[in-house]
């Protein structure tokens, strides 16, 4: 009863899920952390002065990306709310980011992909609004801006520009050398401005040397503890079925959803391809990746017939969560 509930669309469901943030992040708010950085991924334009204004207070790092979290949850349900993908209204994507984000407690602490995907979803968010105009130059525009911003926080964003650039390609009604134009011109203006900051102010070489040093910086990608084993194994097979249950569902969705779904494989394959082949990426992507994820799992979750089974799987995910949370000293 418990999917039940958290899928419906009442509104007392818009205070269940800050709840359940708060609850696993407790641990991390009670015994804060600060996360080690490699060099350069702290120093990114925009992620530098939050990071050295906060670099000594553990606790309001894990705060901050406890409300920075919270955001991006009402983002990914905004961006459901306005386009209706899951026609059925629902909360549960939102609820279901922040379960999906709880397993993954060695992130639990201030980071540049926090502010980055959330200003990656209101890119998404002008990005799917493309579908509904002839000449999308303004949401075109918009979302070239966000992303370049998000960017900005977490370099390796850049890796999902080619993944924009196909979705404009997809949802845009006809091909128009200024829809690409216009993307590329919103993308780099952020940078631009940036660039000509650091010029005025002696600072450009240090910006450089951070790039730099952001993307062939060599990490540990995969962690292979066994309870990290196990989430992702147990996620690989709910991203699975929800992969089967829309190519079932495919003939019968409206044109606008199957493009929506299409960029979110879209932007799946990417950011996994960021991490899999971009040396200075880290886990830090798979917040990235939770998102596509989440709306994935959310229509299984929601167009699921079998309650045993959605009940069951849902309440198996809780379990993986809470098992990660008491496992996070042995990792």
């Amino acid at each position: 009863m418990i999917l039940k509930q958290l899928k419906s669309n009442r509104q007392v469901n818009l205070l269940i899920f800050p709840v359940i943030a708060l609850l696993f992040w407790l641990n991390d708010l009670l015994h804060p952390f600060s996360y080690q950085f490699l060099p350069g991924d702290g120093n990114t334009v925009l992620f530098a002065f939050i990071n050295r204004i906060t670099s000594e207070h553990a606790f309001i790092r894990v705060a901050l990306s406890l409300v920075l979290i919270l955001f991006m949850a009402i983002a990914i349900q905004a961006i459901n709310n306005r386009y209706s993908f899951i026609y059925i209204r629902s909360k549960l994507p939102a609820t279901l980011f922040i379960i999906i984000v709880s397993g993954l407690p060695l992130l639990h602490t201030l980071l540049p992909v926090f502010p980055a995907t959330l200003f990656m979803l209101f890119a998404l968010y002008n990005l799917f609004g493309i579908f509904e105009e002839t000449k999308p130059y303004s949401p075109i525009l918009n979302t070239g801006i966000f992303l370049g911003i998000a960017t900005l926080f977490y370099l390796n964003l850049i890796f999902l520009l080619p993944a924009f650039i196909i979705s404009i390609a997809i949802l845009s009604h006809e091909s128009n050398w200024r829809n690409y134009a216009i993307l590329f011109i919103g993308f780099f203006l952020p940078l631009i401005f940036t660039f000509s900051f650091a010029f005025i102010t002696n600072e450009t070489g240090e910006i450089v040397s951070a790039i730099v040093k952001s993307f062939t910086t060599p990490i540990i990608r995969f962690y292979f503890a066994l309870p990290m084993v196990i989430f992702f194994a147990f996620l690989t097979l709910l991203t699975f079925a929800g992969s089967i249950k829309i190519a079932l569902q495919y003939d019968s969705k409206k044109v606008s959803t199957r493009k929506y779904f299409t960029i979110f494989f879209i932007l799946f394959i990417s950011s996994l391809l960021a991490l899999v082949l971009v040396p200075g990426a880290s886990l830090e992507m798979l917040i990235i990746t939770a998102v596509p994820v989440t709306y994935l799992i959310s229509n299984l979750f929601v167009f699921m017939k079998s309650k045993f089974w959605s009940e069951f799987l849902f309440i198996v995910l809780l379990a993986a969560v809470i098992f990660m949370q008491i496992a996070e000293k042995f990792i």
